[in-house]
């Protein structure tokens, strides 16, 4: 297929979709598919197929819509009123009110028990204070039909870098955009593909690392179950720019309907010329493959993931070299996350200077977070970078649940710190996070009630380190393992005074002497612990004194 034949099958695809009045989405993201969705989906169709309604209303899967504890969703098209907790019997009753008596059933929108003359269904805060630029398509277009994709602009944007821009073209913007890494580092995308790029020779690689790993995270899940062609497409364009031709979608194991949506849509995209030899006549060779993690949280960490794709133990190697030198096989290998890459088509689609402008001085664009925890309105959102902790957890999760008090909220999960209530209105980005003692990490967002004990949360995720440690180095190897014990014995009131002092200097020697992220970064929910909430391990301390 060159680029005049995809010009016509997306022109096909927009014709197909314009012919319908009426959208009707149904959730298939795995959290409303465990709610009953496909019953759902089914029943819909059925109920207007006999009101032979069907050449004008569309019934179709979508992905993630965000609030995932309030399934099944259905939303209705170009209305964008969205109903939660629909069952299947309920099918011919929402088809009745929105497709003949034109009247939405406002009780049964999403989070209506917010009503308050205003701020029901899609304009509530959950959704009106987003910005959906990874998660633009996720809740709208059937993840399963590439043709659907095509309609909403999938893959136009590959077809007019490959026609129009040069890699090193392609590089400067997505450097001047300011995006940065949203795996966890915040290292600067631009610069690791212009490093890939400068790597002379063929046979370089692209990976994409959807190993999600950490506890309440499920923002990559979301984007590739819900939108897994945005993925093909950035990795393709990746993959022009820097000089490869061969990718791998590295999705973990528990995720098995990321892997088959993601699988489909790369036979798919393999199917009709987006992939593969001479890709829309350019020239341009380039196919990738699914491979799947065993489920260990050591596979994030990028060394460790490329042993696991060649078949190998999966755990870090020393740096340097780095994988943009020196990666799978030894060949250079462009390593980026799921909303990272997602995040290259809506860049070149609308230039630097947009993306740039979204943000903060230091962290440009948005970031995908998993709200999560003691929050009303929990789920998948996407907000500016710098947006306060603050509106999140009050506007959009809309606070505690049962007039609870707010005590911290944990970022970058066992990677990460804990944030407490003083610290509500700290901007999330990368700095702001940094001096508090936390991370961005991938986006994982949990938060916690007044009745959160701040040690045993310290020694859960020390316990999830040192049980996915992987063993290769003694400081992670044996210091999780230490450090996990000095916290059972203060909450089990066999700890003195001094012992405070002594896993302080543990958690500073784990931190400096480790292999890989894992290790160094074991000891942040400890130490963030002891930094805003050192007053619950001393009351551990001398109630048994």
């Amino acid at each position: 297929m060159n680029r005049m034949d995809f010009e016509e099958r997306s022109s096909r695809a927009r014709e197909k979709r314009a012919g319908f009045k009426t959208r009707i989405g149904v959730c298939c993201g795995a959290a409303c598919l465990s709610m009953g969705s496909e019953d759902v989906l089914a029943a819909l169709k059925e109920d207007v197929e006999s009101r032979s309604m069907n050449q004008e209303t569309e019934v179709v899967r979508t992905g993630c819509m965000g609030p995932c504890t309030r399934g099944p969703l259905v939303r209705y098209m170009p209305e964008d009123v969205v109903y939660e907790k629909v069952p299947a019997k309920e099918a011919g009753l929402l088809n009745q009110s929105m497709l003949v008596d034109r009247s939405p059933i406002h009780e049964k929108e999403v989070f209506a028990e917010d009503r308050n003359g205003a701020g029901v269904g899609t304009g509530h805060p959950f959704f009106h204070r987003q910005m959906r630029i990874v998660l633009k398509d996720c809740g709208e277009i059937d993840p399963e039909d590439i043709d659907d994709c095509i309609a909403h602009g999938g893959y136009s944007t590959l077809s007019k870098t490959l026609s129009t821009s040069t890699p090193q073209g392609i590089i400067d913007e997505i450097v001047a955009s300011g995006l940065r890494g949203r795996g966890g580092a915040g290292y600067p995308t631009g610069l690791k593909w212009q490093t890939v790029n400068n790597q002379l020779g063929a046979g370089k690689f692209v990976v994409c690392n959807g190993d999600e790993g950490d506890p309440g995270a499920f923002m990559d899940r979301s984007v590739l179950e819900g939108n897994p062609h945005r993925i093909v497409e950035g990795m393709a364009i990746a993959a022009y720019a820097v000089g490869a031709d061969r990718g791998f979608a590295y999705i973990r194991g528990e995720y098995p309907l990321a892997v088959r949506r993601m699988e489909k849509a790369i036979r798919d995209a393999r199917r009709i010329g987006l992939l593969g030899k001479d890709i829309l006549g350019s020239g341009f060779d380039f196919d990738m493959e699914v491979r799947m993690g065993a489920g260990a949280f050591v596979c994030g960490e990028e060394t460790a993931l490329m042993a696991s794709i060649e078949g190998r133990r999966a755990t870090p190697r020393p740096r340097p070299p780095y994988p943009a030198e020196s990666g799978l096989w030894g060949r250079p290998t462009l390593i980026n996350n799921v909303e990272t890459l997602a995040a290259v088509v809506p860049i070149l689609q609308n230039g630097a200077a947009w993306y740039s402008a979204i943000g903060t001085a230091g962290s440009k664009g948005t970031k995908v977070f998993a709200l999560a925890g003691k929050v009303r309105h929990s789920g998948v959102i996407e907000v500016p970078m710098g947006t306060t902790l603050r509106e999140i957890v009050f506007e959009m999760g809309g606070g505690i649940p049962d007039g609870k008090r707010f005590k911290a909220a944990q970022t970058g999960g066992p990677s990460g710190g804990c944030i407490p209530e003083a610290h509500l209105d700290v901007e999330m980005d990368y700095e702001s996070l940094r001096e508090l003692g936390s991370i961005m990490g991938s986006g994982g967002l949990v938060v916690m009630d007044e009745d959160t004990d701040m040690v045993d949360i310290a020694r859960f995720f020390m316990h999830f380190s040192m049980e996915e440690s992987c063993g290769k180095c003694l400081p992670c190897r044996a210091g999780t393992r230490m450090m996990h014990d000095m916290i059972e014995r203060i909450r089990d009131g066999e700890a003195k005074e001094g012992d405070l002092g002594m896993l302080e200097e543990l958690a500073a020697y784990v931190k400096d002497a480790s292999l890989c992220g894992l290790g160094t970064a074991a000891p942040n929910p400890l130490m963030s612990t002891l930094r805003h909430f050192r007053e619950e391990y001393t009351a551990r301390i001398r109630e048994q004194g």
